[in-house]
């Protein structure tokens, strides 16, 4: 099948800053991110928007007057209507889907370019009627009398108008009836992890992410403006001034009398944006584009839904193994920061024994990731995890590391509620391939 393939390229990427949920809307939706992100990315190609195949984006809440987003989004960036676009959800790996998919299509011929990624406004995740309110309103509208109306009023009660937090929902397994922080206090709990080790990894995410910046080494991240006159420069969830003691004071939230997890060693809530243009060795040529990366091989994984932190490990062992390579051979690494523990859960469980022969069918432990090669400008912890972006974001900082560091190879990987992982082998490259 690998000789029927041809070679797919990173060319280019962007995305927004990073704007974490302070209690209200913020001023973009899910579509303005993505707009903001690729207005520029596409303004600086040699080629016009209508000569894309095809937009993929991945969005977990997409708003009510964004049906199938990405075609709302590649419209909107001026993609003419013989530009085909669709949408794609696999929780909080939705963007590195789209990824995924973009790829498929240019490996397999049916298109030269492709404009992929994800976005996610999660402050204006919707608030929604429960069941009881919904039946009630549907009574009222079928009532024909004054008589009947009458009725239907007096039968309505004030519990009827508690809301259903659509983010609460989505952020929760109701197979296994846990919400992802849960999961991650299971992750902690199977591993032994410290509330000391996730808060002093916490710590590392924020000054890492602060040092990232300072030394302007998140080249892909454009301002985004907004109608009202706002404008948003720099990821803005960054705790410059947190410490160990900070972080110690915070109280468990997911399990308040035995938990470890808080607020402070988990990702933030926030909205973003982050897009990736891939290039078929012929449309490289044909454009004379720059290239950032190849992409070499994806594979996802199931996992216990009650573990599903642990994702990244199933989904880097397969793909790791398909291509005979060992941890060692991966220079960088990208894994996203849901939680702290879930992260350091993925570090246990790379390095057990135990783990790696019951779970994953290995003799003995894949090895040990080098803290110092990954998550090197920090993660989720300090950026945020905008559901449907965060995979796509992964990837494309992923591809900068290894130009920066000139280094050969890297593995983006993440965790995907529901009991999932997902993981993307990406090589530095700078020109196409005999």
């Amino acid at each position: 099948m690998d000789t029927m393939q041809r070679d797919v390229y990173i060319v280019d990427g962007a995305r927004t800053p990073f704007m974490k949920v302070r209690g209200k809307p913020g001023p973009f939706s899910a579509s303005d991110l993505a707009v903001q992100a690729g207005r520029e990315l596409l303004a600086r190609q040699p080629f016009m928007p209508n000569e894309l195949g095809e937009v993929v984006i991945g969005c977990m809440m997409s708003g009510a007057d964004e049906a199938n987003i990405a075609r709302v989004i590649a419209l909107r960036l001026g993609c003419e209507k013989t530009v085909p676009a669709w949408t794609v959800q696999r929780n909080c790996a939705s963007g590195m889907q789209a990824l995924d998919s973009a790829y498929q299509d240019i490996a397999t011929g049916r298109h030269d370019l492709v404009l992929a990624g994800g976005t996610e406004a999660m402050s204006h995740a919707p608030l929604l009627y429960n069941n009881k309110m919904a039946a009630w309103l549907g009574g009222l509208a079928s009532a024909k009398t004054v008589a009947q109306r009458m009725k239907q009023f007096s039968q309505f009660r004030p519990a009827f108008l508690k809301p259903v937090i659509a983010l609460l929902q989505g952020l929760t397994d109701h197979t296994v009836n846990l919400n992802m922080g849960q999961t991650a206090e299971n992750v902690a709990y199977h591993f032994n992890i410290s509330r000391e080790a996730m808060d002093a990894f916490s710590l590392q995410s924020h000054q890492r992410v602060a040092v990232a910046q300072d030394q302007n080494l998140l080249t892909e991240v454009l301002p985004a403006y907004a109608t009202s006159g706002e404008f948003f420069l720099a990821d803005d969830g960054v705790r410059r001034d947190t410490t160990m003691e900070k972080l110690a004071a915070l109280k468990p939230i997911f399990d308040k009398k035995f938990g470890s997890v808080t607020a402070g060693n988990s990702s933030q809530i926030t909205d973003g944006a982050a897009l990736l243009l891939l290039a078929s060795k012929d449309a490289v040529l044909r454009y004379q584009l720059p290239v950032l990366a190849k992409i070499k091989d994806v594979q996802w994984a199931g996992v216990d839904p009650a573990e599903m932190g642990l994702g990244p490990v199933n989904a880097s062992v397969q793909l790791l193994l398909r291509n005979q390579l060992t941890i060692d051979d991966i220079q960088y690494w990208e894994l996203n920061e849901a939680f702290a523990a879930q992260v350091l859960g993925c570090l246990a469980a790379f390095n057990s024994d135990e783990y790696c022969r019951a779970v994953l069918g290995l003799d003995k432990a894949l090895g040990t990731i080098d803290p110092q090669v990954l998550n090197v400008d920090g993660g989720a912890i300090a950026l945020g995890h905008p559901v449907g972006a965060s995979g796509a974001r992964i990837v494309l900082h992923l591809a900068h590391v290894l130009k920066r560091h000139q280094a050969e190879r890297g593995v983006a990987t993440l965790c995907i509620g529901g009991g999932q992982g997902g993981a993307m082998l990406i090589e530095n490259r700078s020109e196409v391939g005999p």
